[in-house]
């Protein structure tokens, strides 16, 4: 089964952050590719490891992405 799910990846020092905002998952990389790919594995680890339950409780189900514009200064 195949599931799609959000990755957010942002730069942090030398390398990058990669975030799954759907299951609260992260992991990094040196690359912005590296991370994509470290995520992906985590998440499948995730859910070869986790219970039915666990995968519930922790996926949100709706997650949205937005941008906003702000005063500053």
């Amino acid at each position: 089964m195949l599931k799609q799910l959000t990755a957010i990846i942002e730069r942090e020092g030398s390398g990058y952050v990669s975030l799954c905002p759907q299951l609260d998952i992260a992991s990094q990389g040196d690359t912005i590719q590296e991370a994509r790919e470290n995520l992906r594995e985590a998440l499948e680890l995730f859910f070869e490891t986790a219970s039915p339950s666990e995968i519930q409780e922790r996926l949100h189900q709706e997650v949205y992405i937005t941008q906003l514009e702000i005063a500053v200064g």
